[in-house]
């Protein structure tokens, strides 16, 4: 058993906790975040948590195994390396970081340690996303030419200024860093890596210093294109669809909803699914409920334990990392942005 400490336990940290109850491979024993509630408090009692004074508190723990960061974009990097120096494996919530030279950074710390790392991109261990890799990789779509993501919400409807989720620096291009980077993540698992794209990012109504409008024109170095587009102020939703000489594939869902359930937001990420082959009738069928929390947490332990490598290699956290640079240049600078 993996003994984790929490670090951040805002509403996403939060339901990472209550995703690994019952697990027989990683329980949280502790945690600490920068504003300790009523609430928070409320919530480490009823699930045990020891909350220490800070994250350095928690590296100094000899009880804590590893630590799991739930904590602002912009400290993410060298979050990991001080995680990895104190000899703690860690597991960092996406994104990985805001460029390729902290991703590198963080990567080379845990290598040298010898630490595992995690990375929670959970909806790639759903067992749709597994179904489309299979189908993809069988020749079952033939030759893939497109790709593409849509996700949306109305969260930033509904953030304060004083929130971190408001800032620009730490949520560059509205709804990349909150949504479109799981997309993203999905695109270089299925299509490899990225090559080049261009990005218009703006704010047409929300208060906050943040955009709320976000289109992405991808091209992948194996030849297919792909899109993004994210919403931060409409209905919520998500949807993945990849086109192949054979047919396509559609997968529905939702995001994670302000307000929503903790269930909810750790089951249904998945939900209607299609496949339209070039002849004949579409086939329609619903996705398995599935808590990913729990089977990213999961795979994390289990590699952190001397079992099978985390499944999201490190150089494609690498390279999601230098895609998400490339976004937010090329929103900047109005251009084609080739990926570093």
């Amino acid at each position: 058993m993996l003994n984790a400490a929490i670090v951040g336990l805002g509403w996403w940290g939060r339901t990472l906790v209550e995703s690994a109850q019952g697990s027989d491979s990683i329980r949280f024993v502790a945690g600490a975040t920068r504003t300790v509630s009523p609430e928070v408090k409320a919530f480490a009692d009823t699930h045990k948590l020891r909350l220490a004074e800070n994250f350095e508190a928690l590296l100094k723990d000899a009880t804590v195994d590893a630590v799991v960061l739930c904590t602002p974009h912009s400290m993410h990097a060298q979050q990991v390396i001080a995680a990895a120096q104190a000899g703690k494996h860690v597991f960092c919530e996406k994104p990985f970081a805001l460029t390729k030279s902290d991703a590198e950074r963080a990567v080379d710390a845990t290598r040298k340690t010898g630490v595992a790392l995690g990375l929670g991109y959970n909806r790639r261990f759903h067992p749709e996303m597994t179904k489309l890799r299979e189908r993809i990789r069988s020749g079952g779509l033939g030759t893939v030419m497109h790709v593409e993501a849509t996700m949306t919400f109305a969260n930033a409807l509904l953030l304060k200024p004083t929130q971190w989720r408001a800032h620009r620096d730490e949520t560059p291009c509205g709804g990349l860093t909150p949504m479109g980077v799981h997309a993203i993540d999905g695109m270089i698992d299925l299509c490899g890596p990225i090559d080049h794209l261009y990005c218009q990012s703006f704010r047409r109504i929300v208060e906050i210093d943040s955009d709320d409008t976000t289109s992405i024109l991808l091209r992948m170095k194996e030849g297919m294109s792909g899109y993004l587009g994210t919403l931060t102020a409409t209905g919520p939703g998500f949807s993945f669809q990849v086109f192949g000489s054979k047919g396509s594939v559609r997968l529905e869902g939702m995001t994670h909803v302000s307000g929503a359930s903790s269930e909810e937001r750790r089951t249904r990420l998945f939900g209607t699914c299609k496949f339209q082959p070039v002849k004949g009738d579409a086939e329609v069928w619903q996705a398995e409920t599935l808590d990913v929390g729990r089977v990213t947490l999961d795979a994390f332990a289990k590699a952190a334990s001397g079992g099978p490598a985390f499944p999201i290699p490190v150089e494609q956290m690498i390279h999601g990392a230098a895609v998400t640079e490339a976004v937010v240049r090329s929103a900047g600078s109005g251009k084609v942005e080739k990926v570093p």
